[in-house]
């Protein structure tokens, strides 16, 4: 039996933002115990050429100040249409993470984009089974029978 929430930390690092064209930068995550993690951006209305772009950054500190480029394929961009990022997901997954400390930067350029807020997902876990963090106030596992 495999229990998926038994295996990953899920943390919301940054909470929902109106529409605007600033840059969020999510709380720094420990990477100590992980093998890797996937930043999920939820976006709500994005208005038509706003440019969204999140990047995740490494750090020895635990601080957002002065960081190191991920370079793993860690940046995704997306020029919003007229309404195809509406209600959308940006995702960008580090595996192999070599940065003990990681945070992510959603930029969004040009045009308003609201955003629904950024979940982390720490993956690889060395110690199982994990806890998540005091961001998820409610979770819950069970067996999918026939009724």
């Amino acid at each position: 039996m495999k229990n998926l929430s038994k295996d990953v930390k899920i943390t919301v690092v940054a909470a929902a933002e109106i529409a605007a064209t600033t840059e969020i930068v999510t709380s720094v995550l420990d990477m100590k115990g992980y093998e890797g993690v996937m930043f999920l951006a939820l976006t709500g209305d994005a208005t038509s050429g706003s440019v969204l772009t999140l990047t995740v950054k490494g750090n020895t500190a635990n601080s957002t100040s002065s960081p190191t480029p991920i370079t793993q394929a860690a940046t995704v961009a997306r020029t919003a249409g007229a309404s195809d990022s509406d209600s959308k997901l940006l995702m960008v997954d580090v595996d192999h993470v070599v940065h003990r400390y990681v945070f992510g930067s959603l930029t969004r350029a040009t045009q308003n984009c609201v955003v629904g807020g950024i979940i982390a997902i720490q993956y690889g876990a060395h110690n199982k089974p994990t806890t998540n963090d005091a961001s998820v106030v409610a979770e819950k596992f069970g067996l999918g029978t026939l009724s």
